[in-house]
């Protein structure tokens, strides 16, 4: 009995487990949430499981699984509204001398820390797979994606990213080749230009790109405010979800360090950078009044031809711990 039973469990374990991070982070494009898209694939595979018995290969078990994951994300976002950047609120520019204001009445987009997708066990099953499932998951896009209701967001995710057939895609979704091809349009128009504005992913970094992220970091931890913005752009801007305001231009960015951040001298931070969204990344901690640092911020960076165009900071202690980062850091 156990032989019978172990050897199928054996078989679905070995085709689907090189699955679990491209499903994280097609999960992650949905929902807008790297705990939830951990959840939901989680789901996705107690439902293959027990439906694996039924599995009769008429698609890939890679199809399969997406579509399991797929209307998976879609119950869950009947539940849910959208999850916005401050920047998507629709209002104007923060006054960086003003107190920022906490607004936790609504779900704010999550940052996807790439330790989550590729740190544990996921191995791809094809290396030209994995790298098309990677891409796509840069904060911008991700942002974009949430101003689309979800099948039109289910379908440009599956047409665009996936580079599922208009066929394929209605398969997963359970409807006609004409209503796909409608949603995608629909999308293209809504989501505009998302992907093209997207922030350089680390692996497309040149040398000058690289460069502009160490002095970043580096300013920090010295607290040389007018260093820290000197490599962003006029139009670049700083995000701190659940605060609810964005702040434009270096001179406000500038005046919110100094005016909001505690550190307040050379030493009071520590960077650590990692990567999350595919983008460069950094983990900021404070000292504390003991001299040891505490996880304060994980930022992350939009970067292109050797400019910072934006910084979005997230709070939130499960940022840090999806990236593979201490609470903690010793004094010295």
């Amino acid at each position: 009995m156990s032989t019978q039973v172990e050897a199928p469990r054996a078989d679905f374990e070995e085709s689907t487990a090189p699955l679990r991070g491209e499903l994280i982070a097609h999960c992650y494009r949905m929902l807008g949430s790297a705990s939830e898209a951990e959840d939901l694939v989680q789901e996705t595979y107690l439902r293959a499981w027990k439906a694996y018995h039924r599995f009769e290969g008429r698609s890939s078990v890679r199809t399969w699984m997406y579509t399991i994951a797929t209307n998976a994300c879609l119950t869950a976002l009947k539940q849910q509204g959208r999850r916005p950047l401050p920047s998507g609120l629709g209002g104007p520019p923060g006054d960086p001398r003003e107190p920022v204001v906490e607004d936790r009445s609504r779900d704010w987009l999550e940052p996807l820390p790439d330790q989550l997708v590729w740190g544990r066990d996921a191995v791809p099953v094809d290396p030209a797979e994995a790298t098309e499932a990677a891409e796509a998951t840069q904060l911008a896009f991700v942002a974009a994606l949430q101003d689309l209701p979800p099948l039109q967001r289910a379908v440009l995710v599956l047409r665009e990213v996936l580079q599922l057939s208009a066929a394929e895609t209605a398969s997963v979704l359970e409807t006609t080749v004409a209503s796909v091809n409608s949603a995608l349009q629909r999308s293209r128009a809504t989501i505009g230009e998302g992907l093209s504005r997207a922030g350089r992913r680390v692996d497309e970094l040149t040398p000058a790109d690289r460069a502009v992220f160490a002095a970043f970091c580096e300013a920090f931890e010295r607290h040389d405010i007018p260093a820290v913005v000197a490599v962003m752009t006029d139009q670049a801007t700083w995000q701190m979800p659940p605060f609810d305001r964005y702040y434009l231009g270096p001179a406000d960015i500038a005046a919110l360090v100094e005016h909001q951040c505690p550190a307040k001298v050379a030493g009071d931070l520590r960077m650590v950078p990692v990567v999350a969204n595919g983008q460069p990344a950094v983990g900021m901690y404070l000292r504390g009044p003991d001299g040891a640092y505490r996880r304060f911020q994980l930022c992350v960076v939009d970067l292109r031809d050797g400019e910072i165009h934006g910084v979005v900071g997230f709070f939130d202690g499960s940022a840090f711990e999806h990236a593979g980062l201490p609470e903690d850091l010793p004094a010295g």
